[in-house]
């Protein structure tokens, strides 16, 4: 029997389910949960028991200790960088929940970090794998549908002033980097990234907080996303919505459509006598159980993407949403801050540079 990959959790917090779970049930011939690290004790010890591994208060004395394959790091934003900055210098290979940080600099010392050792990273954008994004994704590439032209994202969700009171770092621009842009809309502004494929040109958007009392950043955003092939995003994210509504992206394209609901796609192809209409959603059974609890517009795909990353570290070969991709997505996240903090449009090339 071949050696399975020890890995180690750091957080047992709401999203820890997604990564234990997937670990136990999808990648259990590749890997074994060996150590979890939390600093609430209910926490880390209830972890430790369900999953029969060892518990620890100390992310460092897991990381000195446990001779670790791969770490998760299921944290609070403002942390990590510095987790994932030790683990690379350790030699473990990482898989982080998004955003790599709380601004590009934190972003860029994980990227040093992990391209001085021989290690790999993931970041967690797994709803790129959501069968929706991938039926997206094979179209556009295919060249069926011609070039893209525009895309439209609405998100519109509810988080209550009591939400973020519930945590001590939620809401906050020094703990959690920002509100619903890098909290709820990173996901779906890094699927339209991934679907168009090209560089960033500029950024033009507004932020704003206009129903929430007691949090400190924005609740909305607006605006566009130009790309350098000429193709662009416009966007409207809310938190203050009075409920969870499905996400919508409708990508515009010379030959046809791409409208996803949710994660549930549907290609409209003109001028296409068989096929002109495909669609993808999850299938029953598809998809792992994470138990009671989980929410589902977290997507179905945390153990697709971290199946991807153990065979990539046990085979050496490349990790599809890397320190490199999350860095871009990074930079687009701080474009929007940039931009609707100074109320100017931020060319890319220009911002990047001025960032170092």
């Amino acid at each position: 029997m071949e050696k399975k990959l020890r890995v180690g959790i750091i957080g047992c917090g709401t999203i820890f389910p997604m990564h234990a779970e997937s670990v136990r049930q999808a990648c259990k011939d590749a890997a074994r949960l060996v150590a979890v690290c939390d600093i609430k004790q209910d926490r880390v010890f209830a972890a430790s028991a369900k999953y029969k591994c060892t518990a620890y208060a100390n992310y460092r004395t897991m990381i000195d200790k446990e001779n670790l394959d791969v770490v998760h790091v299921c944290v609070p934003h403002y942390l990590h960088s510095e987790m994932a900055v030790y683990a690379a210098a350790h030699g473990v290979n990482i898989y982080m929940e998004k955003p790599m940080g709380i601004n590009i600099q934190q972003a860029k010392d994980i990227v040093k970090a992990v391209k001085e050792k021989p290690v790999k990273m993931a970041v967690s954008f797994q709803n790129r794998f959501n069968p929706s994004t991938q039926l997206a994704k094979k179209m556009i590439a295919s060249g069926e549908l011609g070039n893209i032209i525009s895309a439209r994202l609405v998100l519109a969700w509810h988080k209550s002033d009591e939400y973020y009171l519930k945590s001590d770092w939620k809401g906050t621009a020094d703990k959690e980097g920002g509100g619903v842009v890098i909290d709820q809309a990173i996901h779906s502004l890094d699927i339209l990234r991934y679907l168009f494929g090209t560089q960033i040109e500029w950024i033009d958007a507004t932020t704003a907080n206009r129903m929430h009392v007691r949090i400190q950043v924005e609740d909305e955003a607006a605006g566009v996303i130009m790309f350098k092939d000429g193709a662009y995003v416009n966007f409207y994210t809310i938190c203050h919505n009075s409920y969870d509504d499905d996400v919508e992206m409708e990508i515009h394209c010379e030959k046809g459509m791409i409208k996803i609901v949710k994660d549930t796609a549907d290609v409209w192809i003109k001028d296409k006598k068989f096929g002109g209409h495909k669609r993808s959603s999850p299938k029953p059974g598809e998809f792992i159980d994470y138990g009671e609890g989980w929410k589902d517009y977290w997507g179905y795909c945390h153990s697709i993407e971290i199946k991807k990353l153990y065979n990539s570290i046990l085979n050496n070969t490349a990790v599809d949403v890397n320190e490199d991709e999350g860095l871009e997505t990074q930079w687009m996240i701080d474009g929007i801050y940039e931009s609707g903090r100074t109320g100017k449009k931020v060319f890319m090339d220009e911002f990047k540079k001025a960032k170092g």
